[in-house]
């Protein structure tokens, strides 16, 4: 079950407001961000998503001070590790979209423009399979070019840490989690710790692929819309509303008798069981107050 369809009235009316937004949008980012944050939770209107996203993240300006960087670092070699195993990752992004379903079809080209390119950007980092999903969804609303850039700010200022070797940022990040569930949710953190189930099992790809592997599309753009303005609190959120709607209620846990039907519902949650609407109305509501006095390790968190 999805939200309803808004009318095309409506439709106009958010996208005349958006476009008001962005010829003025220094002083609407400056002077009255809740506004903005309001209305990235209402969806922002999917013929301006590429534009905002560029916006919210700050890589427009990134790209405009780095004019000819992308090419540049197309034009190098390569570390052949790294290719190779880009290269093999390519197939499996999306394979039934029709961006990246032809084999060394121009989607595929494209994703590994990039992911080449971000290895060059950053040697010491190399490449992450769990950036491979990322740049997808960016190329699916953007040229190469403008994607790499959104790629670097959510590699660099959104998840800094999350894509180097060893993540101990993700690791950091999963018992901060926890201990969020607790508060949350008791009843679904008590069933993991009766299993023994680290969050690190369950949530490295929820968090690593901002839920784009996870989440039925219309919600993975949900979600996106407001991580982009609010940052990695979001990610954070939408995990917990998950476990709270798998494993919060007695009937839900019946099922889920062991450490293994427990992780089976949790790597392929139904898609019918996320309704966008409510997903992105608990993720909005502030029934997670451990927030306000949750200060992250990213300083970015806190955008508001």
């Amino acid at each position: 079950m999805q939200r309803k369809e808004i009318s095309v009235d409506v439709a106009r009316h958010r996208e005349m407001k958006w476009l008001d937004m962005f010829r003025n949008w220094d002083k609407w980012v400056t002077r009255r961000f809740p506004k903005v944050k309001l209305r990235c939770r209402k969806g922002i209107p999917s013929s301006l998503r590429a534009k905002a996203w560029q916006l919210l993240s700050n890589s427009e300006e990134l790209l405009r001070d780095n004019t000819g960087k992308f090419e540049e670092l197309e034009r190098e070699q390569g570390d052949p590790k790294w290719l190779d195993i880009i290269e093999k990752d390519l197939h499996r992004q999306f394979p039934f979209h029709e961006m990246f379903a032809a084999r060394g079809g121009h989607g595929q080209q494209d994703l590994y423009r990039i992911l080449k390119a971000y290895t060059i950007y950053r040697p010491d980092e190399g490449y992450c399979q769990a950036q491979a999903p990322v740049a997808a969804v960016l190329l699916m609303h953007m040229p190469a070019e403008q994607a790499f850039w959104c790629l670097v700010q959510i590699c660099e200022k959104y998840l800094p840490g999350y894509y180097s070797a060893g993540l101990e940022a993700i690791q950091l990040d999963g018992e901060i989690f926890f201990s969020l569930l607790r508060r949350a949710c008791p009843m679904a953190y008590r069933h993991l710790k009766k299993f023994k189930i680290d969050p690190i099992l369950y949530m490295t790809e929820w968090f690593m692929c901002i839920f784009s592997r996870t989440l039925p599309w219309t919600c993975v753009l949900r979600v996106w819309d407001m991580f982009f303005c609010e940052g990695v609190k979001i990610v954070f959120r939408v995990g917990l509303v998950l476990l709270k709607q798998m494993l919060g209620s007695v009937d839900k846990l019946r099922e889920l008798q062991g450490m293994y039907e427990t992780m089976e519902r949790l790597r392929n949650i139904p898609p019918e069981s996320i309704r966008e609407d409510l997903l992105v109305q608990e993720v909005s509501t502030h029934t997670y107050h451990a927030f306000s006095t949750y200060t992250h390790t990213h300083t970015h968190t806190e955008t508001s």
